[in-house]
């Protein structure tokens, strides 16, 4: 479990701006200590555990300490392959769900903090579901990596211009789609089996 954490980190927990933590770092309402010989500051996990209870800030992303993710797909092959890597990396926590419609239920439920979205859904397309999340304020900071076997290159634009942040094809490379995930959530890739 992680025992020091960023300002970007410790933000994406609390589910409020870098700015927001930089300030009450700055203003000593949060504690921690900055980078010799750099201006980055860290935040050990007791002072940030303290500062969100001191806000009523939830500390269930502290507590368990693991990112979630959602994954988006009905083939079940895809979603085996996916879940038997999360699963062997206890950095993450995941759920699945295998259409678009339970996706926008979920994504706003569960508050992922990456949704990895088959494209071609049963019910609606992986677009709408990326205009649906982003057209939500509240889930502005969930990333999203799409995926599919069937999508050309102009297709892949509109996917990243409706709120995608990342697109990978089918057949997936899996050790790629953990280095995308763990790019988007700021993470060490070193930490995978």
């Amino acid at each position: 479990m992680k025992t020091v954490y960023t300002t970007g980190e410790a933000a994406k927990i609390c589910k409020v701006s870098q700015q927001t933590i930089i300030r009450c770092f700055d203003s000593g309402q949060l504690k921690g200590f900055r980078v010799p010989g750099s201006r980055f500051r860290r935040i050990p996990r007791e002072s940030l555990y303290r500062f969100m209870r001191e806000n009523n800030i939830p500390t269930d992303a502290l507590e368990s300490g693991r990112r979630r993710i959602l994954v988006v797909d009905d083939d079940q092959a895809v979603v085996d392959l996916i879940s038997d890597v999360l699963s062997s990396d206890d950095r993450f926590e995941y759920k699945v769900v295998n259409n678009g419609f339970g996706a926008g239920m979920l994504a706003k439920e569960y508050h992922p903090e990456l949704i990895i979205l088959d494209v071609m859904l049963p019910d609606i397309n992986g677009q709408a579901v990326c205009e649906l999340i982003r057209s939500d304020p509240s889930m502005a900071d969930i990333k999203i990596i799409c995926i599919s076997g069937m999508v050309e290159e102009d297709r892949i634009e509109e996917l990243l211009k409706s709120g995608a942040n990342d697109f990978l094809h089918k057949p997936l490379d899996i050790d790629e789609l953990v280095r995308r995930i763990c790019r988007h959530l700021d993470m060490e890739t070193s930490a995978i089996a």
